[in-house]
């Protein structure tokens, strides 16, 4: 019985930090727009490979 005066001041606690993250996410702008973040592996970026670097196996 002794211990849920520490645990329920430490679930109180983490859910307050989870909440303080989750809208820090959401004000900063983490979620606005998030079909542009799942399109962009497909694009092709025009950035040279530097000399140490090789290519993926599929684009030699």
């Amino acid at each position: 019985m002794d211990v849920l005066f520490l645990l329920i001041p430490l679930s109180v606690v983490l859910v307050l930090l989870i909440i303080i993250v989750f809208a820090w996410a959401v004000f900063s702008g983490q979620f606005d727009d998030l079909e542009r973040e799942g399109e962009r592996i497909f694009e092709a970026d025009g950035k040279p490979l530097d000399r140490d670097q090789t290519p993926p196996p599929g684009l030699r």
